[in-house]
């Protein structure tokens, strides 16, 4: 047992980057610090922490930490090791996707736009977005080109030779700059009139297509008319989006965080050329000791993947230095006292007040469930431990043959299939259903101290689908081994639980959650051993003679049934006929022969 509080004492006063263990040797927080001693001492001193962070304290059994030559290599080293682990307890934007931008580069004789999810600073390069709740970039690309005739192909480049204009233009979609029919100067008119668009102008490019939808009802053109009426539509819907106290060419990202000591949300409200363009909110299970950290580190890691705008607002102040060393400028990150600014910021923070009641409500939802009938089942069954990992077994085959086993894994109450694990029974005769479990189980166990990582993982509960007879077989396989792991069965005509101490079967409720944990990993096991012998089945039936000639390769085998279309044929064929065919040779022709003919 390590002493934390003795290893705390010999922490230096450097800088540097701790890193948190669990009991089970994983990372579950990195952090760094100016002064680790000080640093690290504060996690386990008796001041008051939130919620989230003793949790996170309750499950440190080790640390170790770095010291580095700077704060600076110190934040470079953090970051890397955060990457590297994936800590629980670190902010780690794991379902945060890049989210789409609408970029031109006007550097460009005849720029086109087009839709990135990635921001590079290119010279000329102007971005626009980011379209989060709604706004498909795509459609008001779409837009563009129906208004403004602006080319679409990326290739234009490389276009030199081209004597026509593509069908685009004929379509009225493209100017056609590629076969010179418009002037570099009108071109790049029609490229500042869709920035003017996308920069919040939206009165010309409506009066446009307004006209066009026009011109397509007058020519019975309804379905071209619709299209255009839903893209007028979208600019009405974006138009909506206006906050009126705020002139066109503003851009604000607002950062608002809330939390009630065990979990924390920040909403982000986007801000472009006056028009509120999204509105997201961002569950946190961070274990930094204040709010201000969480909040910087939220909007340092946030900036990795999206454009910074002019201005960030937050919903408290934020001291300058947590921004040091990162890629944000601290004079741009403001806390409003008054004004519209203001207004913002409680906006987003209502947003995140109502999203984590929501949450909160959701995740007691989960955790009955989950980890709350786990705790429960152990009461019920009298299990020596919380069955966090559970493991099923389940046998399929048809009279005996293409006997297989399907072992299914839930960790935590949730199905875990990459820890599913397959067997092809080797060693039964005929059809016993107790023999093929205890050669899976016997299997199964045999890896305990492997390399396997689902094998190597020692199981908290062994689920059998059967009665007390499978029961039966299976502990005798346990005592074999001499392992004390909890076992029961779950017999499916009256889903009656049986455990090795009792002769009487126990009903869990219909439609409890503790019922329900159990029959969802059992019926997966069912379903699980059925497609695997299936395929099992399938790959017997569609087997070949010459699937065991050695050199003849799929595409080999495939040359021949285009030549000879049947297996009969195939078999009648000459060793010079054979050697006819694309890719077989005279000694693969004679092998081929010999092998058909069992010479």
């Amino acid at each position: 047992m390590i002493d934390l509080k003795e290893k705390i004492k010999q922490l230096p006063t450097q800088s540097g980057v701790y890193v948190m263990y669990s009991s089970q040797g994983s990372v579950i927080y990195v952090g760094k610090a100016k002064n680790l001693k000080n640093r690290v001492s504060q996690y386990f001193s008796n001041t008051k922490k939130q919620a989230k962070v003793m949790a996170m304290v309750e499950k440190i059994a080790n640390f170790e930490y770095f010291i580095t030559p700077s704060e600076r290599d110190a934040f470079a080293l953090e970051n890397n090791l955060i990457k590297k682990y994936q800590p629980f307890y670190n902010i780690l934007l794991k379902d945060d996707k890049a989210y789409p931008y609408i970029k031109v580069n006007i550097k460009e004789k005849y720029p086109r736009f087009e839709v990135v999810r990635r921001i590079t600073k290119k010279p000329g390069n102007k971005y626009f977005g980011p379209y989060i709740s709604g706004i498909s970039p795509y459609a008001l690309i779409k837009a563009i080109s129906l208004a403004y005739p602006i080319r679409t192909c990326k290739s234009f480049a490389a276009q030199k030779s081209i004597k026509r204009a593509c069908l685009n233009y004929s379509l009225g979609l493209c100017c056609a700059p590629c076969v010179g029919l418009i002037s570099e100067q009108d071109y790049k008119t029609y490229v500042q009139n869709a920035i003017n668009f996308l920069c919040g102008n939206d009165d010309e490019i409506e009066r446009i297509l307004e006209q066009k939808m026009q011109n397509c009802v007058a020519s019975e053109n309804f379905e071209k008319a619709i299209e255009i009426r839903d893209m007028l539509k979208m600019i009405a819907a974006l138009k909506q989006k206006v906050v009126s106290s705020l002139p066109k060419e503003v851009e604000y990202d607002v950062f608002s965080y809330v939390s009630d000591g065990l979990a924390s949300v920040i909403c982000v409200l986007t801000i472009r050329h006056g028009k509120i363009l999204g509105v997201e909110n961002f569950v946190l299970v961070d274990a930094s000791l204040s709010a201000e950290e969480t909040l910087s580190k939220f909007i340092i890691e946030y900036y990795t993947k999206h454009q910074q705008p002019k201005e960030i607002i937050t919903n408290f102040e934020i001291d300058d230095g947590y921004f040091e060393f990162s890629q944000i400028d601290a004079n741009n990150v403001i806390y409003p006292q008054k004004a519209i600014k203001k207004q913002l910021a409680l906006m987003a923070e209502n947003n995140a007040y109502d999203y984590l009641k929501k949450y909160a409500i959701k995740q007691q939802r989960e955790f009955s469930k989950t980890i709350g009938a786990l705790e429960s089942l152990q009461k019920i069954l009298g299990l020596k431990n919380v069955p966090n990992r559970m493991e099923c077994f389940d046998i399929s085959n048809i009279s005996g043959t293409n006997k297989v086993a399907a072992m299914t894994v839930s960790v935590g109450g949730r199905l875990n299939k990459d820890h599913y694990r397959k067997f092809i029974i080797k060693t039964v005769a005929g059809q016993d259903d107790f023999e093929c479990l205890k050669e899976a189980l016997t299997r199964r166990l045999n890896e305990l101290s492997g390399q396997d990582v689902s094998f190597s993982t020692k199981p908290d509960l062994l689920v059998i689908d059967g009665g007390k007879g499978q029961l039966s077989a299976c502990k005798q396989i346990l005592e074999q081994f001499g392992l004390e792991i909890d076992i029961i069965s779950l017999a499916e005509k009256f889903e009656e639980v049986f455990t090795p101490h009792s002769s009487q079967p126990i009903m869990l409720p219909r439609g409890s959650n503790e019922l329900f944990v159990l029959q969802n990993l059992r019926d997966e096991a069912h379903r699980f051993a059925i497609t695997f012998h299936r395929k099992k089945r399938l790959k017997q039936m569609t087997k070949s003679p010459l699937d065991d000639i050695k050199g003849l390769g799929q595409v080999k085998k495939q040359a021949l049934f285009s030549h000879f279309e049947t297996f009969e044929q195939i078999a009648k064929a000459s060793i010079e006929e054979l050697n006819l065919i694309k890719g077989i040779d005279l000694g693969l022709a004679e092998k081929i022969y010999k092998h058909l003919h069992n010479d």
